[in-house]
């Protein structure tokens, strides 16, 4: 299909879709009807002895609904404030501001009459900082002087020998620390809990070595900790906690400002108090109608289960997803704890049994508001056809083993469907072809899969349905992908090496192609007349709305854009480019893409929001470059707002994850890029026009860590009130959330209101 296809597939695509919505309220047997808002509302002023508080949070919280419900709005420049759309209970009202101490809270209804809702200035600057995100005060955090670098081990200078420079030292930190949880909460900023746990602990040095092989993580931190060099990343974490520990204190946030007032946050608790939700899924990302009023869901990874939660009726409801072989013979990926937990002992979180090895990681709806997850259904070895050179793709590409497959839920017939793949799944992202196309990654592996959901459900045959390519680059120049040998890079972090070997079956980088022999060129460098077989294990993968191609990128340090065209008769005609991220970027692990085909990606650790527009390389003839250089024109990089680690120039914000608000589900506009404020309680929304940041914090409780996001329009009519935000507290440990143990997860809403008193 050619770009100028795909452009009219896509507009026909979102006129029926807008049109289904309108027409009748419903986006197939699906769809739930228009639902009437709720029309209660509490308003009033926040006052203090200084006067009116401009920008602070006022929050009502009730359980009174069938599961716990908060709303929090920002008061105006004159400190009013109107709480809208309130179903009618009983709320607990009250004020959190910075520089504020939390205010009591009041017992009220929504109502007519206005409120004055009094607020007390913080007393010291430790009170105040309490309710600070984050990565402010990660920002006290001060990782090794760059002159430390590089490395040389325990018996030199204490830090890892893979800590070549500073900036690999700050992308372990957040990719391989923040990639569970928030990092500047009040757990992670202390360890007086480690100390009453374990009193014969005596220095901090020692309750960070302690509390780092603790729990169902315990073995992946610690090996983490070892990898950065205990000796001194010991004494990195030591000193940050004893300076706070001492009364030293972040910079204060700024308080929200313009825009930024306008907004109405929704939260919904669902799952347990030990639940791992790693994300939500609210509506089809190519049509923003679908599912309108109907549940949000989220897959559950620790319990095997399938979450949802109905914004109208306020019910949370937790299904169980099934496998096809028998639950005792899937393993699960969650080890027993490598020391007791401090919170939950030894008990094994999260194993089967008691719990369910699904183990989903992401979810998707399609047109027809089915649910489809990235969800175990069998042991890890592969059937027969995965490797049979019967089937095209096995034969280009042989498979032995596979961690995770596919599923999806039907919500109008309540039934899971399993779907077999030899390739292991990790993100999944429907196309806007006319069959739906549903593209995967497989985390560790460089495998781009696809099921194709119309031959699905037309035949139910998976062997017709699934297919898959490795990253093959036209290395030679003749503009086609040669048949193997093929030359192979191997390598990890920023080494490149060729290897002669592409390895057969067994073969670690791509699982090679089968009757693929010697490839390296005199000397061990490439053969120029050979193709060249590309390694970079996807995080995350995309498809293109204006052509055929998929992006994914790879966190192999400084991170990559791998771009996949299928072709016409894929796997042999399957096509990769690879592209590096340019200094002084590094560690892409989200991907979107807007409508012009420009692709985004959040740089977690570098803390920048980077757009690649492939319009803009220059035109390239010949033979392709495999080690990601080409092509540095392409590249935008946009810092994210928020104070530096200690002693560095780099944020200490975590992004995991980025969107793109296509069709202004938010009320910012069409193709605005989203980055997760991962570590600072926030959503943070860039117009790449003027270059400026729209920050959505999300205040109470303290903790917000999301992973992903997705936006609905739920009646195209109704302004804001008709349309918003989704996202969640996606962190392994709901525990880390203000509260504490007992605590649970929650949805998110965000919607923008034209003014902070709108109604």
């Amino acid at each position: 299909m050619n770009p100028s296809t795909r452009s009219r597939t896509w507009l026909a695509l979102v006129c029926a879709a807008l049109l289904a919505l309108t027409t009748s309220g419903r986006a197939g047997q699906a769809q739930p009807g228009a639902a009437a808002s709720p029309q209660g509302y509490i308003s009033g002023v926040v006052q203090s002895g200084q006067g009116p508080e401009a920008g602070v949070w006022v929050i009502a919280e009730t359980t009174d609904l069938p599961t716990p419900y908060i709303k929090i709005v920002v008061t105006d420049d004159r400190g009013r404030f109107v709480v809208p759309e309130l179903p009618n209970a009983n709320y607990s009202v009250w004020v959190r501001g910075y520089g504020l101490a939390d205010s009591t809270k009041t017992q009220m209804r929504p109502g007519t009459n206005t409120v004055t809702l009094r607020a007390e200035r913080a007393k010291t600057p430790q009170e105040a900082a309490k309710v600070f995100p984050g990565d402010y005060w990660l920002s006290l955090l001060e990782p090794p002087a760059a002159s430390e670098f590089p490395g040389t081990g325990p018996q030199g200078n204490g830090l890892g020998p893979n800590m070549l420079t500073q900036n690999h030292f700050i992308n372990s930190l957040k990719s391989d620390c923040n990639f569970c949880h928030q990092l500047g909460n009040q757990l992670t900023r202390s360890v007086d809990h480690v100390f009453k746990a374990k009193p014969e602990l005596k220095t901090h040095a020692e309750a960070w070595e302690w509390r780092l092989g603790t729990g169902v993580r315990g073995n992946g931190m610690y090996g983490v900790l070892n990898s950065q060099g205990q000796t001194r990343a010991l004494r990195v974490y030591a000193d940050w906690t004893e300076r706070i520990e001492k009364g030293e204190v972040p910079p204060t946030p700024p308080r929200p400002t313009g825009v930024e007032r306008n907004v109405v946050i929704t939260l919904w608790d669902w799952g347990t108090d030990h639940s791992f939700m790693h994300d939500e899924i609210a509506t089809d990302k190519n049509r923003p109608t679908v599912n309108a009023n109907g549940p949000v869901y989220a897959v559950s990874a620790g319990h095997g289960s399938l979450t949802m939660v109905d914004p109208v009726t306020h019910r949370t409801e937790e299904i169980e997803i099934p496998t096809r072989a028998p639950r005792e013979s899937v393993p699960s990926r969650f080890p027993r704890p490598n020391r007791p937990s401090l919170w939950w002992g030894d008990t094994h979180l999260w194993s089967n049994p008691p719990y369910n090895p699904a183990d989903p990681h992401n979810a998707m709806l399609d047109s027809k508001a089915r649910v489809w997850m990235t969800s175990k259904i069998r042991p890890n070895q592969n059937p027969a056809w995965c490797q049979d050179p019967a089937n095209k793709f096995a034969a280009w590409f042989p498979m032995r083993q596979s961690g995770r497959q596919a599923s999806y839920y039907d919500p109008k017939t309540k039934q899971f469907t399993l779907i077999d793949t030899c390739y292991a799944t990790h993100h999944l992202q429907f196309d806007n072809d006319a069959n739906e196309t549903l593209y995967f990654n497989e985390l560790v592996g460089p495998m781009v899969g696809w099921i194709d959901t119309k031959v699905y459900d037309e035949t139910k045959d998976e062997q017709k349905a699934v297919g898959w390519c490795g990253q093959v680059v036209d290395t030679n120049g003749d503009g086609r992908i040669t048949r193997p040998p093929w030359n192979q890079i191997t390598g990890r972090g920023d080494s490149i090496l060729y290897s002669g070997d592409t390895g057969g079956n067994n073969a670690p980088a791509g699982r090679g192609a089968r009757g693929a022999g010697p490839a390296a060129g005199a000397g061990g460098g490439p053969d120029p007349k050979l193709d060249t077989l590309v390694s970079y294990s996807l995080y995350a993968v995309i498809p293109s709305p204006i052509d055929d191609s998929v992006w994914g990128v790879s966190e192999r340090y400084p991170g990559y854009l791998v771009r996949m065209d299928r072709g016409k008769n894929p796997p042999e005609s399957c096509m990769s480019e690879i592209y590096r991220v340019p200094q002084p970027g590094f560690d892409p692990r989200g991907v979107d893409i807007d409508k012009n085909g420009v692709v985004w990606t959040a740089l977690a650790a570098s803390s920048h929001l980077a757009s690649f527009d492939r319009r803009k390389c220059k035109p390239i003839t010949g033979p392709r470059k495999a080690d990601g250089s080409e092509c540095a024109e392409g590249w935008t990089l946009y810092e994210t707002p928020g104070p530096n680690l200690k002693g560095t120039s780099i944020p200490a914000d975590f992004h995991y994850y980025n969107w793109v608000d296509q069709f202004n589900t938010l009320g910012l506009g069409e193709n605005m890029p989203i980055a997760t404020g991962s570590n600072s309680d926030s959503l943070l929304v860039l117009d790449p026009k003027s270059q400026r940041w729209t920050t959505l914090r999300v205040p109470y409780p303290l903790g917000f860590y999301s992973r992903g996001l997705d936006g609905r329009i739920d009646d195209p009519k109704a302004g804001w009130k008709g349309r918003g935000l989704y996202a969640n507290y996606g962190t392994h440990f709901v525990w880390h959330i203000e509260g504490g143990k007992g605590t649970k997860g929650k949805l998110v809403k965000f919607q923008l209101r034209p003014d902070p008193l709108a109604r």
